[in-house]
């Protein structure tokens, strides 16, 4: 195997404030998938992950449930390993924010920061999110609440420490300009340039003095650390870096990173507060940072008060481990966010698990037992409709190495899943059932089944990132060893006359939805029953608008338009301008839901149109209607889009 030299990878460091769900798991999923991706091309891997224990939200927390802060996040920290354990994810550190050396590291970076003037110390005023843990100006809420999570804030006044973000900002804007590749999706990069760098970047408070679970600033301990200062630094302090110049190896072998994971949500912190941190430190910045997306229910956002949220444990116990890997894996999109349902979850463990790969090993591995006693042999007699078959397979790895250096990780997967669909579309061409009532074909069919065996070897090795477990069960199924990552494109590498296994298993059971669905209802009787009736009981009442005649309603122009460009308003921080497709037109609107779309998720959207509302200038742009919008009492916006496709300009009635 060649060796392709360092890989650093991280995941972001889960917060400890409680159990994580199977959408927090997702990351360290993919982290791992990727990780061991990674191992198997040759590149020596180092795969870090942890948890992020310092903060307010922890402290009241600690508090409610009557024990220390340090009790607490030792608790949930090792339920969070718990849960990575079980999804057999392959870190090579665990790190957490309450360890020694990091605790260490990080008084060392804040006194090395502030002796070069990079911090100051000043008072804050202004407004808090506790759950963001982000302190916000009056100009930075939206109708009063936090613009992030769009929940209440609170009035604080403190002395604190700040971070000189300005300095560095038109340093950062270079190097975004120099590695294109830095911040991954590019649509993210858009949105920190516009929304961030451009309006001019605000001092970051790097201190706190309203609470006390965090880390001292030992020369000012009346100060702890602020969480991103102390958060963000894990990814050199977990390999050794000291700020005195006396780095271990570790850390000199390894950094720069060759790849931070992150949620979406947090790539403002990732690609704007970090890199400033290293520029700050003079440390080389990491190659690459890739927001992914969430992972949402079908019937919307993961919550305990609707008793919808599920665990990785859970669905192990249900399914299996391998069976939610493939799931989280495969149903993730590169850009998008993902939908998790029970029916979607069924369907891909029946059609592409139980079906496609599952009964593709056991009717090979059947048939070889019937017809040759086991026993597996190449007799070299080929036809035309083999060349394609074996051309597919050994194709296969370099185009899942396409796709994963691209991150592009459910596809990658995909390729896989093709490849065993491949084999079976061979067992159809060869029809080794017709050939085996033939004994002047017993060579033949030999072959055929030689062909079969080596196409699920390279396949159960391609595999093995992604489903680790299953990839084992397959190669002891066919009695194999594991084909060489640098040999994965050619053919004939599983040995003639070897036996396979006399039992075969069944790698993945059918299941039943009506059965799967009554288990679902037994362990969340609310989500199906009465879930909506509880928003419904606990939701504020409703004020009307003065009623309208028909008439009146009549003289409105609503119709169906699909958005075909969609741009920021540049004096705005609230408003896109969309270019609307309705019918033969194009209308310019201006809306202000910047806060829940980007201008890249607006392309291509059906959405619902006011035609003939008189024009208006927003911000200075001319604006010829309005999209509609359902807003929750929390002010969160959605488009309204129609239920079933419908063309551009259908009047809605």
């Amino acid at each position: 195997m060649a060796n392709r030299g360092k890989y650093y990878m991280t995941t972001a460091i889960a917060y400890t404030s409680g159990k994580p769900h199977i959408g927090n798991t997702y990351e360290v999923v993919l982290a791992d998938a990727i990780a061991r991706y990674r191992r198997q091309e040759g590149y020596d891997v180092f795969f870090m992950t942890g948890t992020d224990e310092h903060g307010q939200k922890i402290e009241n927390k600690a508090a409610e449930a009557g024990i220390s802060p340090k009790e607490f996040v030792d608790q949930t920290a090792g339920e969070v390993r718990r849960i990575w354990d079980l999804m057999n994810t392959s870190y090579d550190k665990f790190m957490r924010t309450t360890d020694e050396d990091h605790e260490k590291q990080v008084q060392k970076i804040f006194r090395k920061l502030f002796d070069q003037g990079d911090i100051y110390k000043g008072a804050y005023e202004g407004w808090y999110c506790t759950p963001c843990e982000s302190f916000w100006t009056e100009s930075q809420l939206v109708d009063g609440k936090c613009p992030d999570c769009g929940r209440p804030v609170t009035k604080a006044s403190e002395e604190a420490y700040f971070f000189k973000m300005s300095k560095y900002a038109d340093r950062l804007m270079k190097y975004y300009d120099e590695h294109p590749e830095f911040i991954q999706p590019v649509s993210r990069k858009n949105e920190m340039i516009n929304n961030f760098l451009k309006p001019g970047l605000q001092d970051l408070c790097v201190s706190r003095t309203s609470f006390t679970w965090g880390i001292p600033v030992d020369f000012d301990p009346k100060h702890v650390t602020y969480v991103w200062l102390d958060a963000l630094t894990n990814y050199i302090t977990g390999i050794g870096y000291d700020a005195d110049g006396n780095s271990s190896e570790l850390f000199n072998k390894n950094w720069p990173a060759d790849l931070h994971l992150i949620g979406k949500d947090i790539i403002r912190f990732h690609t704007i507060y970090w890199p400033i941190f290293l520029m700050a430190l003079d440390i080389p910045l990491p190659k690459k940072v890739f927001g992914h997306p969430w992972l949402i229910q079908a019937d919307g956002k993961m919550s305990k008060s609707k008793g919808n949220v599920i665990y990785a444990d859970e669905l192990v116990e249900m399914f299996g481990v391998d069976a939610v890997r493939y799931f989280l894996l495969h149903e993730m999109p590169y850009e998008n966010d993902g939908i998790l349902s029970w029916e979607l979850l069924v369907e891909r463990i029946n059609s592409d698990l139980a079906n496609t790969v599952g009964n593709l090993v056991k009717r090979t591995v059947s048939m070889t037992n019937k017809y040759f006693g086991g026993i597996v042999t190449d007799t070299g007699v080929t036809e035309a409709v083999d060349d394609d078959f074996k051309a597919v397979i050994t194709g296969t790895r370099d185009k899942v190495e396409e796709k994963m250096n691209d991150l592009h990780v459910a596809d990658g997967l995909t390729e896989v899943i093709n490849l065993f669909k491949r084999c079976n579309k061979y067992i159809d061409e060869t029809e080794p059932w017709v050939l085996a009532k033939d004994e002047t074909k017993t060579d033949r069919l030999k072959t055929v089944m030689y062909n079969l065996t080596e196409g699920i070897n390279i396949g159960a090795a391609l595999l093995k990132a992604f489903m680790p477990e299953t990839s084992e069960k397959i190669l002891a199924e066919i009695n194999a060893e594991e084909v060489a990552y640098d040999d994965l494109n050619t053919f004939g590498h599983y040995k003639s006359g070897n036996k396979v296994t006399e039992d075969p298993q069944i790698l993945f059971q059918r299941l039943d939805l009506d059965a799967v669905m009554k288990e679902v209802e037994k362990r969340h009787p609310k989500v199906e029953k009465t879930a909506e009736a509880e928003e419904a009981a606990d939701a504020e009442p409703l004020t009307h608008k003065e009623a309208v005649d028909i008439d009146a309603f009549g003289a409105l122009e609503f119709r169906v338009g699909k958005i075909i460009k969609c741009e920021a308003v540049e004096k705005s921080k609230k408003l896109l301008c969309s270019q609307v497709q309705i019918g033969n037109e194009v209308k310019q609107i201006v809306s202000g839901i910047r806060k829940f779309y980007s201008p890249e998720e607006m392309v291509g959207k059906t959405v619902m149109v006011v035609c003939n509302l008189k024009p208006a200038k927003l911000a200075g742009v001319l604006s010829e209607g309005m999209l509609l919008c359902a807003e929750d009492k929390d002010g969160n916006l959605a488009l309204m889009t129609p239920e079933k496709a419908m063309p551009s300009g259908s009047e809605i009635c």
